[in-house]
């Protein structure tokens, strides 16, 4: 000991003092020996070196628990003076030194500063360089400590460790003859990879080395000096590697080899080590050519992988995710470091696991997941979501293997558990490869890895579902689940070609049948997964699975029975002892009803008595309470109270909605409580998200299914005020959906195009009755409670859905509640509520009781004016929408013949409302194309007295500018269609000065411009039927006016096929109807002025004019976008009123081009007579 030197100039930062109110033995060991530490110098005596060694022995074995009071700032300082005491021609100090800063960095889970990280790098990378390579797995374990979330801090290293010959590549290789080292640098590589947010990530040249390292590792067969558990843990590290690359690098795969090879990777990973199977892939996937659809979804914000941390389970509370104190070195790494996992089930420990393809039964691990060692072996997912699938660690390698033992299952156990973490960790690499690519590629490659029905005596095809219904593992099932539904998330297009057939006479599979086979298969499998399942977890994750496939499948166009057999299943699970697996089971029964609603399967199935189904699942699930436990009708109103508006054979109760009544209202049963202690202990009813997922599917009925829903109308009304009169706000804000549900199925029961008949209808007394309940209960209070904004905005909604016949008929003191609540709240500060309310005045200014009111007419249009000038786009969105509604009120009232309405509302009203849309117009799209049609309708209502102050001239002037520059500009395709149809709204204002005032042709410019040449053709439609509007010749200005009008409708018409979009060409034939609608229109106002120049455009494309004239008048081709087209009588007599015309224009003697005309006329009536048959078409008017 006298050999060592002490020193006070070597620079080493004295450990701080621990804090007062810590537990005075925490850290105190730590610090004593650091200072003991820091106390020596270099000295290469072999006393010093003992000393060193006994210091770093006594650092290693220290016990550091959490809150051991140690900062990070000191541990990186004690692993520097270590490293600046031991030179590198000692190989067992540098091992032990590499094992310290391994163990504390792990241990005390601390990321080293950048001040200290140059140096330990440094020294790393120089001790491989000089050490013998028995070091060399030592120095690796301290080497992915260090790079841990430092990645971005190591860029001037990057080329010494991932260069051509750099360190890592080399030592990963397939040439390195260790293969735990092999592990070890690969753990590395992995660990660089990793992204923090915020910092800048890897260079993409340094992303594609590892990619293609980790790639060729995945690739490689095992070699045969490397044991299995080595190589598992090589796999796991890879394909870490790969994910982190995925996640926090946004790696692109853009190249069709580099992604199908990943893929084959993965699937192959998939399988590995599972009992019974051993598949040979090829080296690329490639994929299946699909035919065109558009696949574009919506791509969710990924959030980075380290941004919050990962709770495991707690094993006695399945039901309730915990975080978990984890006593066992490195078992905490990553939980604690780096979440990224998407997967939502929890290990459970299970009796076991019916194979059902092998007919064995597979025991699954009782082993805890904290007991298993974590050397870079453990999975993670995405997004920082819950996620015990990574319940291993990736960050640092260990060189022990001593956590097992033959009383913990043996090598046999361990083994299989290794073998299981490989295929957990493919599956979340491939749920990273999911959402780094577009939809539309990943469906390539459906069926590599979704079932399809196998042909007679063929074997199934490996696929997401053999894991599903042959793994072992219940994380690895539920891991293939959530991949699964990753897939069929937002597949609804893509699978909306396939279809059901019977002819099986076919030389080949057509695609969509070939879809249609795949989605029964998976009917089938999930179905059997969902019987043979005993894991809680795992369970849950099938119900989720199967309301995936549910929500996206097209039942519309396949065979009957798919949702039957589905709906019989979940049945049972409802009363399910884990309340997981009720809500998810409810989840699943709100998709069906939702699906394409209505389906005549769901129909029925909904009116199966309340017993079918049911009884017979007892022995399949014990848990379950009786079948009969749903048959306690809540308090309220019987049925044969509200049988009013029972339609005609639907007398038997939907046991449905019986159901979601009793889950929200009724006290749950002790006999299904067994799981529900994690939620609101002393609750007398059922946990919260079982409720609320009642109230979801109690409105997803309203909204699909609302003739078997009227007949409950008033008890869910009660149920309504119960839930809105709760403490909970979630509980109030579902009840205000589906309030507002009802209310828009009651609205639509009343719409002139609806197909109800009216003795099925509710009637208005018993609408009036609900609506008085409504607001007699405690709607009023909830639109007044500003502490919950959402639901205040909620509430908006719902008042917003009351039905205009009920309105007017409820007691006048609940009107002006209405109306005087709504006007107070548009003075709210939130903007959710602003835009509610908004949006509800801009509905209210359309019932008929109301909009004749002058004193509320203006009320609303001061309180919409006001919400246009607020800072956020969506109030400003809302508030457009609503002046579009009262400008179309302000159209109705001026065609109503009493004229005490437009007499008595505000010129300067009228001018502030022109302002504020003029404003508006320059606008986002969203609030640019209510506010040009608010525009059209004021500039329509003007009359004569407000057209000729001074005062409204200029802002007028200014109106008419603002529809122009609209009409002209590239915004979105709707922004012009409302301009085009304001435009037509200004011509029939006969007070205008339209055909006389200086923007008359700056109008007719921008509309002829228009019908020639836009992209979308609906656009073109309407800005025909625009020009087609003026009903006198001199609203058509001068002749030269004229002709520029008349010549583009003639060359739209000319190009009426002229597009690049198949989608367009749907609007072909309504796009002709229109044109040549205006063009039969021109003639019939023509003066014999502008004949010269109809008679040179007819001598140049008369044919092509005449043919589709004839079209128009013979086809009866709808005009889709411009209401309801004229009928072939109407046509006809169109043309016969232009010929009538066209006789009695006054032209100068001899002049043959009015004779001209009335040939093309006479001939075209001639041909649609002589096709026809019709009698009297002509007579009369070739006399002329």
């Amino acid at each position: 000991m006298a050999a060592v030197q002490v020193a006070g100039s070597v620079p080493c930062r004295q450990p701080r003092e621990a804090p007062r109110d810590a537990t005075p033995e925490r850290g105190n060991g730590f610090r004593r020996l650091s200072a003991r530490l820091c106390a020596l110098r270099p000295d290469d005596s072999s006393s010093a070196r003992t000393e060193i060694h006994l210091l770093l022995d006594q650092l290693i074995s220290e016990n550091y628990t959490e809150g051991s009071c140690v900062a990070p700032e000191d541990v990186s300082a004690l692993l520097v003076q270590a490293c600046q005491l031991v030179p590198l021609n000692q190989n067992h100090l540098v091992s032990k030194v590499s094992q310290l800063i391994h163990h504390l960095l792990n241990r005390l889970q601390v990321i080293v500063d950048e001040q200290h990280l140059d140096f330990l790098l440094a020294y790393t990378i120089s001790a491989i360089h000089q050490c013998s390579s028995w070091t060399y797995m030592e120095i690796l374990q301290a080497l992915a400590a260090l790079v841990y979330c430092n990645g971005s801090k190591c860029q001037k290293y990057l080329p010494e460790l991932l260069g051509k010959t750099g360190l890592l590549l080399k030592l990963s290789g397939s040439a390195q003859s260790d293969p735990e080292v092999r592990r070890a640098a690969v753990h590395c590589m992995a660990n660089l990879c990793l992204s923090v947010p915020g910092q800048p990530y890897l260079e993409e040249p340094y992303q594609n080395i590892c990619f293609q390292a980790f790639l060729t590792i995945l690739q490689s067969p095992k070699s045969s000096d490397m044991d299995d558990i080595t190589f598992c843990m090589l796999l796991q590290n890879a394909l870490k590697g790969i994910q982190s690359l995925l996640n926090g690098g946004r790696m692109k795969l853009t190249q069709t080899d580099e992604l199908g090879a990943l893929l084959a990777v993965l699937k192959k990973s998939m399988f590995h080590g599972l009992p019974g199977l051993n598949i040979e892939m090829p080296t690329v996937l490639y994929p299946t050519p699909l035919p065109q659809y558009d696949g574009r979804t919506p791509i969710k914000p990924q959030q980075s992988e380290s941004s919050t941390s990962r709770p495991t389970l707690n094993k006695k509370k399945k039901s309730k995710v915990k975080p978990k104190k984890i006593q066992q070195g490195e078992e905490e790494e990553e939980e604690e470091k780096e979440s990224s996992g998407e997967i939502e089930a929890a290990p459970v420990t299970g009796t076991g696991r019916v194979n059902l393809h092998e007919g064995n039964t597979w025991c699954p691990s009782s082993l805890g997941v904290q007991s298993l060692p974590l050397d870079g072996s453990g999975t993670a997912g995405k997004d920082g979501v819950s996620s015990p699938f990574s319940s291993s660690s990736w960050k640092r390698v260990s060189s022990s293997e001593s956590d097992y033992s033959d009383a913990e299952g043996g090598m046999q156990s361990k083994m299989r558990s290794y073998q299981a973490k490989v295929r957990q960790g493919a599956l979340v690499c491939f749920l990273s490869t999911i959402k780094s690519i577009e939809k539309k590629v990943l469906y390539g490659y459906w069926s590599a890895f979704i079932p399809d029905t196998p042909e007679l005596g063929s074997p199934q095809s490996v696929s997401l579902m053999t894991l599903t219904l042959k793994d072992p593992s219940p994380k690895t099932r539920a891991c293939a689940l959530q991949v699964l539904s990753a897939i069929l998330e937002g597949s609804k297009q893509f699978l909306s070609v396939a279809e059901d057939t019977s002819d099986h006479r076919r030389a080949f599979t057509p695609f969509s049948v070939m879809i249609a086979s795949s989605i029964r298969e998976l009917h089938r499998c999930l179905l059997l997964a969902l019987v043979a399942e005993s894991s809680s977890q795992t369970l849950t994750q099938i119900i989720k699975c199967l309301a995936n496939l549910v929500s996206n499948a097209p039942y519309n166009r396949l065979k009957l029975s798919l949702l039957t057999k589905v709906w019989n299943q979940i049945k049972p699970y409802i009363r399910h002892k884990d309340v997981n697996v009720r809500v998810s089971s409810l989840t699943l029964l709100g998709a069906i009803v939702s699906t394409h609603a209505p389906l005549p399967e769901v129909q029925l199935l909904l009116q199966q008595p309340c017993s079918s189904g049911l009884s017979n699942s007892n022995s399949a699930t014990p848990h379950l309470c009786p079948p009969d436990w749903w048959k306690k009708a809540p308090a309220g109103p019987s049925l044969e109270e509200t049988s009013v508006s029972s339609p005609k054979g639907s007398s038997e109760p939907c046991w449905l909605i019986r159901l979601c009544i009793s889950t929200v209202i009724l006290p749950k049963e002790d006999s299904c409580s067994g799981s529900d202690a994690g939620y609101a202990a002393g609750s007398t009813y059922e946990p919260s998200p079982m409720r609320l997922e009642a109230l979801q599917v109690l409105a997803l009925l309203a909204r699909g299914y609302f003739s078997m829903t009227q007949v409950y109308l008033m008890e869910l009304g009660e149920v309504i005020c119960k839930c809105m009169g709760e403490a909970d706000p979630s509980i109030q804000l579902h009840g205000a959906k589906l309030l507002e549900e009802l209310g828009t199925g009651l609205i639509q029961q009343y719409k002139p195009e609806s197909t109800v008949a009216p003795d099925q209808r509710i009637p208005v007394f018993l609408v009036v009755m609900f609506w008085t309940m409504m607001l007699n209960g405690p709607l009023p209070r909830a639109l007044q409670n500003s502490e919950h904004p959402t639901l205040q905005a909620s509430a908006c909604d719902a008042l917003s859905s009351i039905l205009p016949e009920a309105f007017s008929n409820l007691p006048n003191d609940r009107q002006i509640l209405c109306i005087t609540v709504l006007l107070g709240l548009n003075d709210s500060k939130n903007r959710l509520v602003k835009a509610a309310t908004s949006r509800a005045l801009g509905v209210y200014v359309l019932f008929p009781c109301l909009r004749q009111d002058v004193i509320f007419v203006a009320d609303t249009a001061n309180a919409i004016l006001m919400s246009l000038e607020d800072k956020s786009l969506n109030v400003r969105a809302k508030a457009a929408w609503s002046l579009g509604n009262l400008t179309d009120t302000l159209i109705v009232n001026m065609e109503t013949p009493d004229p005490s309405f437009q007499e008595e509302f505000s010129g300067l009203l009228l001018l502030k409302m022109l302002r504020s849309a003029i404003e508006a117009s320059k606008d986002k799209d969203k609030v640019k194309s209510n506010a040009v049609r608010a525009l059209g309708n004021l500039l329509h209502f003007l009359q004569p007295s407000h057209i000729e102050k001074p005062t409204f001239a200029e802002i007028i002037e200014e109106s008419i500018q603002a529809l122009i520059s609209t009409v002209l500009t590239e915004a979105a395709m709707k922004v012009r269609w409302n301009a085009c149809y304001a435009m037509g709204n200004v011509f029939r204002n006969p007070a205008l000065p339209l055909g006389t005032a200086p923007w008359t042709s700056q109008a007719y410019n921008a509309l002829t411009s228009v019908v020639t040449s836009c992209k979308n053709f609906k656009v073109r439609i309407r800005s025909a039927a625009a020009l087609s509007v003026p009903g006198k010749r001199e609203q058509y200005g001068s002749v030269d006016q004229y002709a520029q009008v008349w010549n583009a409708l003639v060359t739209a018409l000319q190009k009426s096929e002229d597009t690049t979009d198949f989608l367009e060409f749907k609007y072909c034939a309504s796009l002709r109807t229109q044109i040549c609608q205006a063009l039969i229109h021109l003639l019939s106002l023509a003066s014999a002025l502008d004949l010269p120049c109809i008679k040179k455009t007819l001598e140049l494309n008369g044919n092509m004019v005449q043919s589709y004239i004839l079209q128009f008048l013979k086809s009866g081709a709808e005009g889709e976008d411009t209401g309801a087209p004229p009928s072939l009588q109407e046509r006809d007599q169109m043309v016969k009123m232009a010929l009538k015309h066209m006789g009695s224009v006054q032209a100068p003697t001899g002049d043959t081009t009015r004779r001209a005309i009335m040939g093309f006329l006479e001939e075209i009536l001639a041909v649609c007579f002589d096709s026809s048959g019709s009698q009297g078409a002509l007579p009369g008017l070739t006399s002329q």
